[in-house]
């Protein structure tokens, strides 16, 4: 790799291809004349949370410091999304109507419904609520973007009008007294 080389969006870029890949594998052995081949689900229970996971780490990626103290949250919910769909996936489909209920749902659905889709919604907002002042932009950073704005409207005088699309992070500022925060 090279100087500098920003690893932690490229480790996530090449995650996000791998699963884009595995979720668009899944889907098509669905048009075999035989059907789906019994490993196609299973790219997707491996390749949806890999995807997600390589989504938010783009999104949350600041330059070469990488996710910071997000890496263990999002450890975290890529873990939780791949075993939640591979336990749905592997429990036997035995449910009947006198299944054994957790907490009122069939087993396979409450793995989803609590694993998969409650346990990220708690500790994500969390994680982020905790590393907001680490995680967010600077002064320093959106008086950069402001530059480079200002240098493309230089450059490109057609490119925007400035009546149908103001500068919303100049008037942000102007409204908070220049503080982002």
């Amino acid at each position: 790799m090279a100087d500098g080389e920003d690893t932690t969006r490229r480790a996530a870029r090449i995650a996000l291809t791998v699963a884009v890949g595995a979720i668009a594998l899944g889907y098509a052995s669905a048009f075999r004349r035989t059907g789906p081949p019994i490993w196609a689900p299973w790219l997707l229970a491996l390749g949806i949370p890999l995807a997600l996971g390589a989504i938010m780490i783009l999104g949350a990626t600041k330059g070469r410091a990488g996710v910071g103290s997000l890496k263990i949250p999002f450890a975290f919910v890529i873990l939780t999304l791949a075993v939640g769909f591979s336990a749905a996936l592997a429990m036997p489909a035995t449910e009947s109507a006198l299944s054994r209920l957790w907490l009122g749902l069939p087993a396979r659905a409450a793995v989803i419904i609590y694993g998969i889709g409650l346990l990220p919604i708690v500790v994500l907002p969390v994680a982020y609520a905790l590393t907001f002042k680490t995680q967010t932009l600077r002064a320093e950073d959106v008086e950069r973007v402001r530059e480079l704005g200002r240098e493309f409207r230089e450059r490109n005088p057609d490119a925007t009008d400035s009546k149908r699309a103001p500068d919303t992070v100049d008037r942000a500022l102007d409204e908070s007294g220049g503080d982002p925060e």
